[in-house]
């Protein structure tokens, strides 16, 4: 079980009751943006971190979150959907451990976005750990739009130049 080094996340994970649960989220709201802020960014900190084994703490640890603070959005309206995309994070983290052997999770990882129906350039994440790609990957699938893809890619091989590798240092020409 992975649990992470944050008081608030761990208060929350060993409450032992719903009332217990109301009363940290009261705590929080006492605290106002400030508390509320820190401990939404430390539940996504848990949330790029966490692995298979934890799937369904994670699923727990969204639901008391919610109990705690039903409506995030009335202290902050950016924060109104946090909770479904949390939700969506968790899931897709789930489905994707579901979906990759652990013995197929080594080497270089990439996610890829793109929108064929746009002249916007293709976003690549390229270098990544297998749990830095599936938080990647999770987070930015909670917010696609119906002609956007993504993509989650093992590398199997990989050349890198630089420009400065090509020929060599070249000297500026005058003009």
């Amino acid at each position: 079980m992975q649990m992470t080094d944050d008081a608030g996340i761990q208060q929350l994970m060993s409450s032992q009751t719903d009332e217990d649960i109301q009363s940290f989220g009261q705590q929080l709201h006492g605290g106002g943006f400030t508390a509320l802020r820190r401990f939404l960014d430390d539940f996504r900190d848990y949330l790029r971190q966490y692995e298979d084994g934890a799937c369904d703490l994670a699923d727990e640890l969204i639901r008391r979150a919610k109990l705690a603070v039903p409506e995030p959005g009335r202290t902050s309206p950016s924060w109104t959907y946090i909770w479904t995309e949390f939700e969506g994070i968790i899931h897709t983290k789930r489905d994707v451990f579901q979906s990759i052997p652990k013995s197929q999770r080594d080497g270089e990882w990439q996610v890829l976005l793109d929108n064929p129906h746009s002249n916007q350039n293709i976003a690549v994440y390229p270098g990544l750990t297998f749990i830095e790609a599936v938080y990647m990957f999770a987070y930015f699938r909670t917010g696609l739009t119906n002609s956007e893809y993504i993509r989650l890619q093992k590398i199997s091989t990989v050349m890198t130049y630089t420009g400065a590798e090509r020929d060599g240092p070249q000297p500026i020409e005058s003009l």
